[in-house]
């Protein structure tokens, strides 16, 4: 499991360390890694972005390191052009800057609901 956290990482690992399948654990966090840069630029510094969370599941899933090596050089790509992009105009690549979310907020709340019903199991 990759797990990418707000905070510092180990704080996860000392709630999770004596549990079974802790090995399976990756856990991405704050790293107080970067300086004043783009909103975008930190997270990559903190290897919490998008195209590194899923170069980290290729690189330690089984079997999917080989299988999907062309999906990890564009990542790999991906994040070399953000942070040149970031360096050259100094502002967030327009793909990831001007990102919105693709489904309306009544799909969302369908979507949440449904994740919600436990069938009286916490009651």
């Amino acid at each position: 499991m990759v797990f990418a956290y707000h905070g510092y990482p180990w704080l996860i690992h000392r709630l999770t360390y004596r549990r079974t399948g802790h090995a399976n654990l990756h856990v991405r966090g704050y790293k107080e890694e970067g300086t004043t840069t783009t909103p975008f630029d930190m997270v990559m510094l903190n290897d919490l972005d998008r195209f590194h969370l899923v170069i980290d599941v290729l690189d330690r899933v089984p079997g999917l390191a080989s299988r999907y090596a062309g999906l990890r050089q564009e990542m790999a790509d991906a994040r070399l052009r953000a942070r040149l992009y970031t360096r050259e105009v100094g502002e967030d690549l327009p793909e990831v800057a001007n990102w919105q979310w693709s489904q309306t907020a009544e799909e969302v709340r369908t979507l949440s609901q449904a994740g919600t019903d436990t069938g009286d199991d916490n009651a």
